[in-house]
């Protein structure tokens, strides 16, 4: 596996310094000797876990791989030794780690002495992720028991081979009449746990893209704004006008109006009421997230899921490279309502780009947040509670762009409280102009009105501080 990544010769192998152990291991189990030498034999290894430095796509890492070979790929005393010592190989060389996990759980011959290991694991992982080093697993067949909870889950990116066995519980521990989907790598994907499922031809690339992606890097300049897509059909906006690059349009000092925002003719139309301006946002044939990452990133590594079980299909996350080879975190909405699992994946996203010193994108279009039962039961207003707190406690720059609808605390939430732009064809509002009007108990006929009472125009929104320019 590891010259799959690699080739045959970008690895170097270490070794941590040898203790002595107890005959049969800690508990004196008759026989565990003979197992070792046996599967030392079968296989060509001393344990179960190799690790040492290798170099993918040009990129050099941290490598362990466990050999399945070797007792099942348990975790034992010396398996737990060499794993802390790539944590730690690590962390002194400021290298990325980068996981191949094979693994049945925890050694039964070396009882609680293996069990513990697994706090050993967690802990060096802990000081990687201080450190601001990532961590990437590759989970293989099978990925079980503790392994899969401390080396496999635990690690900022998680890929996984097709049709790899991965779950807490082994297939001869679990309840007869489990869904084995649930176990695989695509039942794991399909519950937010696993980030993608790669073919064995495509890992060396994806590998290399995110050891690119998540660093380490020299210092970064914020996150970019894409320029405003046309309409199909329309003459693109970026010939009428020049918004310049990425930095420039997010380091320009904030607007008192519209004038600077955007010369006269070089620009789409602003809308002239509140009315048009959420209709504009709502129309079906203005660009949409898609479009705007695609545009902007050449490169994209989707980050899928919350991690607690749950997926947003209406929400977009993951790192991008820009044609520079610059990596930049996105955040993007794609004009559905955003689900609780979207703000955690949107949340775990950011605070890992903050880790890394890695730049934020989000791009707001959401009516709002979903408000149906299943939404609540889910943790709603926790999720967008996370959501808000990891946008604040961002050391890198977050920029953000509205593209669409701009639909209350469900956009705010992963708004940039100090560099928000907006298109032409976008709206933000702290409420939707139906809403308030039923709220305020006024007929449907003033919801035009009242759209304009709320002054969400994109040039409202400048006018008003919240947006810093019109993006076009």
């Amino acid at each position: 596996m590891i010259a799959l990544l690699t080739g045959a010769t970008a690895f170097t192998e270490h070794r941590p310094p040898p203790r002595p152990r107890p005959p049969d291991g800690p508990l004196g189990w008759a026989g565990y000797d003979a197992a070792r030498r046996r599967a030392a034999a079968r296989t060509g290894e001393e344990e179960s876990v190799v690790y040492g430095t290798g170099t993918v796509g040009g990129r050099t890492c941290v490598l362990l791989s466990f050999e399945f070979g070797f007792l099942g790929g348990s975790l034992g005393g010396p398996t737990g030794d060499r794993l802390t010592a790539a944590y730690e190989l690590a962390l002194a060389r400021r290298l990325p780690l980068l996981a191949l996990v094979a693994t049945g759980g925890s050694r039964m011959q070396e009882g609680m002495v293996a069990l513990t290991q697994l706090q050993r694991v967690a802990a060096a992982s802990v000081r990687l992720r201080a450190a601001g080093i990532p961590q990437i697993a590759v989970v293989r067949d099978p990925t079980t028991g503790g392994g899969w909870a401390t080396v496999g889950a635990g690690a900022d990116v998680v890929l996984a081979l097709p049709g790899a066995q991965i779950g807490f519980a082994g297939s001869r521990v679990r309840p007869p009449d489990a869904d084995p989907y649930a176990y695989s790598a695509e039942g794991q994907f399909a519950a937010g746990q696993v980030d993608a499922v790669v073919p064995p031809g495509e890992l060396a690339t994806a590998v290399a893209h995110w050891l690119h992606a998540l660093g380490p890097h020299e210092a970064l300049p914020p996150a970019p704004v894409p320029r405003a897509l046309p309409p199909a059909g329309e003459p693109s906006r970026a010939e009428a006008a020049d918004v310049g690059t990425v930095e420039a349009a997010v380091t320009e000092p904030a607007h008192a109006g519209t004038e600077g925002a955007a010369d006269a003719g070089s620009t789409p139309r602003l809308p002239a009421t509140g009315r048009e301006a959420v209709a504009r946002a709502r129309d079906p044939r203005r660009p949409r997230a898609e479009a705007y990452l695609a545009d902007c990133f050449p490169v994209r590594l989707p980050l899928h899921g919350d991690r607690s079980g749950g997926t947003d299909p209406g929400l977009l996350t993951g790192f991008g490279l820009r044609a520079d080879g610059r990596p930049v975190a996105y955040v993007a909405q794609c004009g559905t309502p955003t689900r609780p699992a979207g703000y955690r994946a949107a949340a775990r996203t950011i605070r890992l780009a903050d880790r890394l010193g890695v730049p934020v994108l989000t791009l707001i279009d959401t009516p709002g947040a979903a408000n149906d039962a299943e939404a609540e039961r889910a943790g709603a207003g926790a999720a967008i509670a996370d959501a808000f707190a990891a946008i604040a406690a961002a050391r890198v720059p977050v920029t953000t762009l509205v593209i669409g609808e701009g639909g209350s605390g469900g956009a705010l939430a992963l708004a940039s409280p100090d560099n928000t732009h907006v298109t032409a064809d976008s709206y933000f509002s702290v409420i939707a102009p139906e809403l308030a009007a039923a709220i305020l108990k006024r007929a449907p006929s003033e919801t035009g009105a009242t759209a304009d009472q709320l002054r969400l125009r994109p040039q409202d929104l400048v006018e008003l501080g919240i947006a810093r320019s019109i993006v076009t």
